[in-house]
């Protein structure tokens, strides 16, 4: 775990809420002269603290109308048969999120799709097929009651 002092909570936060931010007003916000903000920025990088910057889409308007949620259950608990989940998971765009878990399912995916058609074709036609899996069960999100990738900051302490 890295270390991280106030300024650099600061400077997270102000990125977390506007990567585009320049320099000088980043340093603003952080209260650090533009040359110390600029090196604190490179070295919370370097140390992979910032692990890159992008542009937040808006799925609505691209089309993207449907949000699920998809158990699965793998078919055999091998390593073998995970690798080859995990290697149809990173091949398909839908996908937007995978995460393995306890309980019940072996594998929780988002998926965000234009349509209901889409999760009929991604379930039937990649998911149930696949030799990897035995179970799939999907829940059609109906409202986003909150979606934010921000890290609670200010739970950390600065010691």
């Amino acid at each position: 775990m890295t270390s991280v002092d106030s300024f650099d909570l600061r400077i997270l936060a102000a990125l977390q809420d506007d990567g585009r931010l320049t320099n000088q007003e980043l340093a603003d916000l952080a209260g650090l002269s533009a040359s110390q903000c600029s090196r604190r920025r490179m070295r919370l990088e370097e140390d992979g603290v910032i692990a890159g910057y992008r542009a937040q889409l808006a799925s609505q308007a691209l089309g993207f109308e449907l949000i699920a949620f998809i158990q699965i259950t793998l078919a055999t608990h091998s390593p073998d048969n995970a690798q080859k989940f995990r290697a149809l998971v990173n091949r398909v765009d839908d996908i937007q999120e995978a995460y393995a878990l306890t309980g019940d399912s072996d594998y929780l995916l988002k998926v965000v799709l234009r349509d209901l058609k889409s999760l009929s074709d991604i379930v039937n036609n990649v998911l149930m097929p696949h030799q990897s899996v035995a179970h799939v069960r999907s829940s059609i999100v109906l409202d986003r009651l909150k979606e934010s990738a921000k890290l609670p900051l200010g739970s950390l302490s600065t010691g």
